[in-house]
């Protein structure tokens, strides 16, 4: 991988890894050394049954991480924006089949086609506004709402990435909510600033299931972090209704007029309770 900081932040990934890159990317032992690592914590994590079951791998690149499913007895279909990335797959004769296509287009399967969905190292892509016309949450949800029906209800996406900041983490995980996501964030070795690794865990509606635990916690109480849909958490307000507490109105009100939006002016009366009517 070339040096100079983030990849995302240097050219779009179509472009990033070109010929060279892909290359380099696939011949690179430390690379597939990490990239199998990852690839194998993250199968652990989906914990899919012991029988054959078909996986989405987004962002498979050259194959590296599909090989790992295919270790593990699964089919899987690999998606991947960069031409150049698939044509060593192709060249490195790969299990699995491919696709060309931009996840923050959607994902183009019928519903219920998968029984899991893993990614390594893609998922931060989609904070990025590469062109003029994309608008990072709308690419998020429009990514998390197709991946959502693509999957068997009651299935799992785990998605191995690296977020920028905490903003980034707090949009990624807001849009898979409003697409019907629940899940949550695990922690691997949250003390550590080499071997730290973060993994967004997803469960597409069926059985409540519990997330599971990250590596080295038992040196930290905070290693993963979970959430739920919007209900679940309006239920959580202890008897409040936000929509009508007077900081939840003023504050959606200046909202409003940060993106140029008409907006009444505020008075005393603003979120004030009516009386009840006879």
């Amino acid at each position: 991988m070339a040096s100079g900081g983030r990849p995302e932040r240097q050219a779009p990934p179509e472009f990033f890894y070109n010929e060279d890159e892909a290359k380099k990317y696939s011949s690179n032992t430390r690379m597939i050394e990490i990239q199998s690592h990852l690839s194998e914590r993250a199968l652990e994590i989906l914990k899919l049954p012991d029988q054959p079951c078909f996986v989405l791998d987004i962002g498979c690149g050259s194959g590296l991480s599909g090989e790992s499913i295919t270790e593990q007895g699964h089919y899987w279909v690999g998606m991947d924006i960069s031409s150049h990335m698939l044509d060593v797959a192709v060249d490195r004769e790969v299990e699995g089949d491919l696709i060309l296509g931009d996840m923050g287009y959607g994902i183009p399967f019928k519903p219920g086609t998968f029984d899991g969905v893993i990614s390594i190292s893609a998922l931060q892509w989609l904070c990025n506004a590469d062109k003029k016309y994309h608008h990072p949450p709308k690419r998020l949800l429009k990514f998390f709402t197709s991946l959502y029906a693509a999957v068997a209800r009651g299935g799992k996406a785990v998605f191995q990435f690296y977020p920028e900041n905490s903003s980034q983490l707090e949009l990624i995980t807001q849009q898979a909510m409003k697409a019907g996501w629940t899940g949550g964030l695990v922690v691997d070795y949250p003390n550590s600033t080499k071997a730290k690794k973060m993994f967004l865990c997803l469960f597409a509606g069926g059985q409540p299931q519990q997330l599971p635990k990250g590596l080295g916690e038992e040196q930290s109480s905070s290693s993963h972090v979970s959430f739920t849909d919007k209900r679940e958490r309006m239920k959580n307000m202890r008897g409040k209704n936000p929509k009508t507490n007077k900081d939840w109105i003023l504050s959606k009100k200046e909202r409003r007029r940060r993106q140029g939006k008409e907006v009444r002016a505020d008075s005393k009366y603003t979120g004030r309770k009516r009386k009840d009517k006879f």
